[in-house]
This record gives structure tokens, sequence and C-alpha cells, in this order.
């Protein structure tokens, strides 16, 4: 995930900075620069503070850099692996080639920080060479734009989804299911990216429909076995098992379209499992889910209910080639089965 900081030590005026803090604050962003001396902006809400003095970072693990000639961009590039953080700024970003920094600093450890005065540069900064920087600092006067930075940078990519076809549907021996209660409501044909196999993630619906049975949970997603992995923001997968109040997860719509929300509670109880098994015409995949009519899968046509699947159907799914290492997709041969 993309990175942000507001830069909240610019303005002469104290009331400024510290709307800057309040309007950073408020668009859900923790992490600010701010002014040695206005350390008690602190107390407006949870925050990483990074201070500066005179527009010199008192941190040692961040280093701003003011790129204008040959010289300065020497001196930033070596900093790759000496800091946590190197924020970079110019007059003029054609002075700067940002595609070295970027190919310089991957895999250093230290990340790069572009200095953004509005959001086409940010939007610019976040995607140069595909991979782009690891964040932006946000630098404005104007407090009531930051919202409009952090919707770039928190953007999530659009997934590809693939009509697959459903081989069988089979009762298998009671397991431990995971249900996911996010913090965020979701709608019909949302949901989250979830399977047996790493290189197979199916959609799985939010329970967001009214049945006869029990009222809609638009935040609730009974996502399946224990073991199972899911996407989360990045592009990585985790355990099922391994999610806990607090962690980022994906959601996706029946389009692709993504976001990211955060886990209010996880809940892992004993229920009955059905596995259910689909094809893509080369391989088979399988995904363990509760035997319940309120557990729905997605297909281009709407949801249907794990209790009403049958084979033929069509459901939507993520289909990868290669491999997961630590949750990070990788070139490998590998079967799962």
């Amino acid at each position: 995930m993309k990175e942000s900081i507001v830069r909240a030590d610019r303005p002469d005026d104290r009331e400024a900075r510290k709307g800057l803090v309040t309007g950073g604050l408020e668009a859900g962003i923790c992490r600010f620069i701010l002014r040695k001396g206005d350390e008690e902006f602190e107390s407006l809400g949870k925050m990483e503070a990074i201070h500066f003095d005179k527009g010199v970072s008192c941190d040692d693990r961040y280093e701003f850099v003011d790129i204008g000639d040959p010289k300065s961009q020497e001196h930033a590039m070596s900093l790759a692996g000496k800091k946590d953080a190197v924020i970079v700024t110019t007059t003029d970003w054609t002075v700067i080639p940002l595609e070295n920094m970027i190919a310089k600093f991957g895999g250093s450890g230290t990340k790069v920080f572009a200095s953004a005065k509005t959001v086409e540069e940010a939007s610019l900064f976040l995607t140069t060479m595909e991979k782009g920087v690891d964040g932006v600092v946000i630098d404005v006067d104007d407090s009531l734009m930051i919202s409009k930075f952090n919707k770039i940078i928190n953007d999530s990519p659009k997934e590809v989804l693939s009509e697959i076809t459903v081989v069988s549907i089979k009762p298998v021996e009671m397991g431990d299911r995971v249900c996911i209660d996010t913090c965020s409501m979701m709608s019909p044909g949302e949901g989250m990216l979830i399977g047996s196999y790493s290189n197979c993630l199916f959609l799985i619906q939010s329970e967001s429909e009214d049945n006869g049975y029990v009222a809609s949970r638009p935040f609730r997603v009974n996502a399946g076995a224990v073991h199972s992995y899911m996407e989360v923001p990045g592009g990585g997968t985790r355990y099922l098992s391994e999610i806990k109040g607090g962690d980022p997860v994906l959601l996706c719509d029946e389009n692709g379209n993504t976001r990211v929300a955060s886990v209010g509670r996880c809940k892992v109880e004993k229920r009955p499992l059905l596995m259910v098994t689909a094809t893509d015409g080369k391989k088979e995949y399988t995904v363990m889910l509760q035997n319940a009519e309120t557990i729905k899968m997605v297909g281009s046509k709407g949801s249907v209910s794990v209790t009403k699947l049958k084979p033929g159907d069509k459901v939507l799914a993520k289909i990868e080639t290669g491999g997961r290492h630590f949750g990070m997709a990788i070139e490998e041969t590998i079967s799962e089965k």
C-alpha cells in the first residue's frame, strides 16, 4: 500500500499549521511533518510525527533532500539503504529522473517519498514505472485539499475476474470457519477474494442481501475455512486464520473494483462445510465454505447461495499462474490439490 505524509510545518501562521493537521486526521492520515515547537498538535489524534527544525529533519530515520542540481541528486541516490525514508522535492521535476530513484532504491530498505503540491503530481509519482514511489508528502496550504490527495493515494487497483464453471458441491466434515466483520458496509456483488489454492481466489459475497432467515449484515463476509487464502491490499495473500481486528482487508465487487477496509472483529466457529470445485477448462480449483443459505458466490448474472449452487453454474474468480511464498506471488511451478 502507498503511504502519505502531510507537511504541516510550512505556514508561518500557527493556526494554519494546526488546520493542516486537523484536515489530515479527518482524511484518515496519521503521519505528519511538524515544526519543532508544535508538539502539542500530537494531542489532536493518534499520529506519527516527524519533527522539522527550519526545514531540516530532527529524526535520523528520515532525510529531506531538495534536488536542484546534479550534486544534490547524487546525494539523494547515496542514501539508498542508509535511511528509513528519503523525502524528495524540487522546484522542477524535470531535474530529477524519478525512474532512476525508484530503480536505485528498490530492495534497499529505504522508501522514497515525493513531495506533491497538486493531485495531478501525486498521481504521476504513484504510477511512474508502474510501481511508483512508496508514498507522497502532501505539501499544500489548503487543508480541504488533503482528502482529494488521499483518495488518489488509497486508490486500489482493479482486479481481473474470470467466469469459471462449477463442477461439484460436496458436503465435508465440520470445520473451523472464519467470519470477518469489517468496519465498512458492502453492496450486493461485493465481498472478498478467497480460495483453497493461491492461484484461484473466488469472489465470496458479503451478507448484504436479505433472506427469509436472518437480517442482512452488509459489513460481514462469511469467508470460509481457516486454511483458506484471502487476497489483502498490496496484492499479497494471508491465511484466514491469521486475520484479526484492525487488519486491512481488500474488498472486491463483480466488476473487479476494489477498496480497502479495516477488520472490526473476526470469529472462528465450528460449522458444517461444503467443498465447491470449479474449473477454468484447464485445472480444477476448490474453496471450503459454510453450508448455509446466507453464504453466496458471485457470477456475472448475480449472486447464488452455496446451498442452491449446481454443476454448470458460472462463478467469478481471480486466476493466476505461478505460486506464493509468504503470501507474495512468485513465478514457480507448484501443484495444489
